[in-house]
């Protein structure tokens, strides 16, 4: 399996919250793990979020940096080019994506694209989920509870 995780997918690497260990676990048993390579600055600023509104604490989140630099050169990372910004305007527009939301769709879909094989998006965004099932790549969650 080929999974690329987008943020609130790879947020649960690194915190205690609903579903991460399901999440953990899916992403154990990836061949291969990417996400765009702008993800980084997304994670980093979610855990700083998390600390500002109180539900990290500032010792989890620097520990979460600290592992997601041990990790993050394992992971492929997706280049975000003219070529995947210009399909994640047509793909905000025509699902009403979030702007990185449709970065991350476009990403994943030119991944799999060049690779030549089934990729499957990992998300836990609603829209983003059902976009991406839209343009038919495989999802996961399989469903919404």
């Amino acid at each position: 399996m080929i999974v690329y995780a987008d943020t609130s997918a790879l947020v649960k690497l690194f915190v205690k919250e609903e579903r991460a260990d399901e999440t953990r676990e899916m992403l154990s048993k990836a061949q291969v793990m990417g996400t765009g390579v702008l993800t980084r600055a997304e994670l980093v600023a979610a855990l700083a979020r998390g600390v500002r509104m109180g539900y990290l604490t500032m010792e989890e989140a620097e520990e979460a940096v600290r592992m997601l630099g041990e990790v993050w050169d394992s992971w492929v990372r997706v280049k975000v080019d003219e070529g995947v910004v210009s399909r994640a305007g047509d793909l905000a527009w025509k699902h009403g994506l979030r702007g990185y939301d449709a970065v991350h769709l476009a990403a994943a879909l030119v991944w799999q694209e060049g690779m030549g094989y089934p990729v499957v998006l990992a998300t836990f965004d609603r829209e983003l989920w059902t976009a991406a099932r839209e343009e038919r790549l495989d999802v996961w969650p399989g469903s919404w509870d």
